[in-house]
C-alpha cells in the first residue's frame, strides 16, 4: 500500500505576491487590456493568486523593448568576459536563495520539496556553465598560406522567444535563459500558465545581477494567445520551445511564415531495457526513480520498461513492491517522494489513462487516488504489467506516475519494442554485455541514451530527441550555435585573381 505523509497539510509560503505581473523593459506591468487568469495550488486546487494574461499587444510591447535593447543597448556588444561576470552573479543569487526558490516551486507545481531544491541548484549551475563556456568559446580559422585567411565570426541572432513548460519550470527556464543571454541575445520569456510563480522571480534576480533593462522581458499568459503572438512576431528571430509534440507541430507551422530559427524539445515515451545479465538491484533503483521522480512529470521518464523474460516475473514483483512503498504526500514534507500533480486538468488526463490501462495491462500497483487523499491532484504510483505494444499506455505519453512493463525474449524483439513508438527522446539500457550495450544503444531511436545509469546528464552534451520528440539539439556549444549566427569572413592576403569580365573589345 502506498505510504502517505500528512495528506491534509497544505504548506502556504509567506510573502506570496498579490498579483503576478509581466516584466517589460525593467518594470512590472499589468496587461494593457487588464486581462488576468487564476493560478491554482496543486494541493487544494484553490486560486491563490491572479496573473496578468498577456495578449498580442503585451507581446508587441515586450518584443519592442527587447528589440530596442538589442539594437541600441550594451548587452550584445559587451565582451564575453563582461557578460560572463553577470551570469556568474545570477548563479550566485540563485544559489543564495535556493531554499526560497524551492519552497515557491514546490507550492506552485506540486514537486516534492527536496526535488525542487535540486532543480533550483541545477538552475544556478546552468548559468555557471554558460558563463564559463562563452569565455572559453573558440571559432574556426582556415588558412591558405600566402593567399587567404578565413575565419568564423559569431553574432547574436537578436530577440529570442522562449516558451517553457510547467514541469520543473524554474530550472527549464534557466536552461533557455542562460545560453540566450550568454550569446548576447535579448529575450521574451513566456512561461507556462500553470506555474507562473517561480518565473516571476527572475526579474529581481536579473536586475540585482546587473542585466540591463529590456534584455529580459516576461509575458505571462496562455499559449493560444501570448505564445501564439510571440511565435508569429516578425521581430523575434528564433523560438526555443519545450512542451507537447502537438503544440510543437503548431509552432513549427507558425514559424514558417517568418522563417524563424527553431529548437523544439517535445514529448517522450522512453524505454528502459533490462537484460537478464544486468545488475538488477541497480536497474530497479534507476527505473523506479526514472518514472516516479518529479511526480512522473518529466519528458525523459523511462515510462516503458522492457524486461527479458527469464527475470520478468521477479522484476515485476519487486518493482510493484517498490512502487507501493513510495511516499506520497504534502510536497513540502521532506519525506515525500511523489507530491501532487500540477493542475486538475493534467490530473484528469493521467487518471483517464489509468482507467484505459486497466483494460490493457495487469494492474500490480496503484491505480487511482491514494487512500486518505480526498483533495488535491494526488495519484498513487501506478504499475501495469504484461502491456502489449499496441496498447495506448505503451504508445502514448501520460506524463505522470504511471509505468508500463513488457517482457521480451530476444535482443531483436527488445529493439523492435523500444523503437515501436512515434517518440525518440531518451533510452536507458541495462546490461553487463559490452558488445550488446554499444550495438543496442546505437540502434535505438533516441536522441540520448544512458547505459547502466539513470538520467545523469553532462551539460556539455547535446540534449534533444528524434522523430516526434523534437527538432534540433541544445546543450553545450550546440546552444551557442542556436542563439548565434556564424558569419564566414574571408580575407585576401595577396592580389585577388578574379576573372576579368568586360575587358574584351567589341
Amino acid at each position: 500500500m502506498t505510504i502517505q505523509q500528512s495528506p491534509s497539510i497544505q504548506h502556504i509560503p509567506e510573502g506570496l505576491p498579490e498579483k503576478i505581473q509581466h516584466y517589460v523593459d525593467g518594470e512590472f506591468v499589468d496587461s494593457i487590456g487588464g486581462a488576468t487568469f487564476d493560478v491554482l495550488d496543486p494541493v487544494s486546487n484553490q486560486t491563490y493568486v491572479q496573473a496578468a494574461a498577456g495578449q498580442r499587444e503585451d507581446i508587441d510591447r515586450a518584443v519592442a523593448a527587447a528589440r530596442k535593447a538589442f539594437d541600441e543597448g550594451p548587452w550584445p556588444r559587451m565582451l564575453p568576459r563582461a557578460r560572463s561576470r553577470v551570469l556568474n552573479r545570477i548563479a550566485d543569487i540563485v544559489e543564495s536563495r535556493d531554499a526560497r526558490l524551492a519552497e515557491l516551486e514546490s507550492f506552485d507545481s506540486g514537486l516534492p520539496i527536496t526535488q525542487a531544491l535540486g532543480q533550483a541548484q541545477r538552475a544556478a549551475e546552468n548559468f555557471r556553465f554558460f558563463a564559463d563556456l562563452i569565455v572559453a568559446q573558440t571559432d574556426d580559422t582556415y588558412k591558405v598560406p600566402g593567399r587567404q585567411v578565413n575565419y568564423v565570426n559569431r553574432k547574436p541572432k537578436g530577440v529570442a522567444g522562449l516558451i517553457t513548460p510547467w514541469n520543473t519550470p524554474f530550472m527549464l527556464e534557466s536552461w533557455k535563459l542562460a545560453p540566450a543571454l550568454a550569446s548576447g541575445c535579448t529575450v521574451v520569456l513566456k512561461p507556462a500558465e500553470f506555474t507562473p510563480l517561480s518565473a516571476s522571480l527572475w526579474a529581481d534576480i536579473f536586475r540585482e545581477a546587473g542585466v540591463p533593462d529590456g534584455v529580459f522581458n516576461l509575458v505571462n499568459g496562455f499559449g493560444e494567445e501570448a505564445g501564439d503572438a510571440l511565435v508569429k512576431h516578425e521581430d523575434v528571430q528564433l523560438i526555443s520551445f519545450t512542451g507537447e509534440s502537438s503544440t510543437g507541430q503548431t509552432i513549427f507551422a507558425n514559424c514558417a511564415a517568418t522563417l524563424k530559427g527553431m529548437s523544439m524539445e517535445l514529448g517522450g515515451k522512453s524505454p528502459a531495457v533490462v537484460f537478464a545479465d544486468a545488475d538488477i538491484e541497480a536497474a530497479l533503483d534507476a527505473t523506479v526513480f526514472g518514472v516516479f521522480s518529479l511526480n512522473g512529470e518529466r519528458c525523459t521518464a523511462g515510462s516503458r520498461i522492457l524486461v527479458e523474460r527469464s527475470i520478468y516475473d521477479d522484476f515485476v514483483a519487486r518493482y510493484a513492491e517498490r512502487a507501493k512503498n513510495i511516499v506520497v504526500g504534502d510536497p513540502h514534507d521532506p519525506k515525500t517522494e511523489v507530491g501532487a500533480l500540477v493542475h486538475p486538468e493534467h490530473y484528469d488526463k493521467v487518471m483517464s489513462y489509468i482507467e484505459i490501462g486497466k483494460s490493457e495491462g495487469r494492474l500490480v500497483a496503484g491505480g487511482g487516488r491514494p487512500d486518505g487523499f480526498d483533495t488535491g491532484n494526488y495519484v498513487a504510483p501506478t504499475v501495469f504489467a504484461d502491456v502489449k505494444p499496441d496498447a495506448r499506455i505503451f504508445q502514448e505519453e501520460i506524463f505522470g506516475p504511471v509505468v508500463a512493463i513488457t517482457p521480451f525474449d530476444t535482443d531483436e524483439e527488445a529493439l523492435a519494442l523500444a523503437n515501436g513508438v512515434k517518440y525518440g527522446l531518451a533510452a536507458y539500457i541495462w546490461t553487463n554485455n559490452l558488445k550488446r550495450a554499444h550495438n543496442f544503444s546505437q540502434a535505438v531511436d533516441a536522441g540520448m541514451v544512458w547505459l547502466n545509469s539513470n538520467n545523469v546528464r553532462d551539460l556539455r552534451t547535446p540534449f534533444g530527441g528524434v522523430k516526434a520528440s523534437g527538432l534540433g539539439h541544445e546543450g553545450g556549444y550546440r546552444s551557442i550555435d542556436f542563439y548565434t549566427d556564424q558569419q564566414a569572413v574571408h580575407i585576401t592576403l595577396n592580389e585577388a585573381h578574379s576573372p576579368r569580365f568586360g575587358t574584351q573589345s567589341k
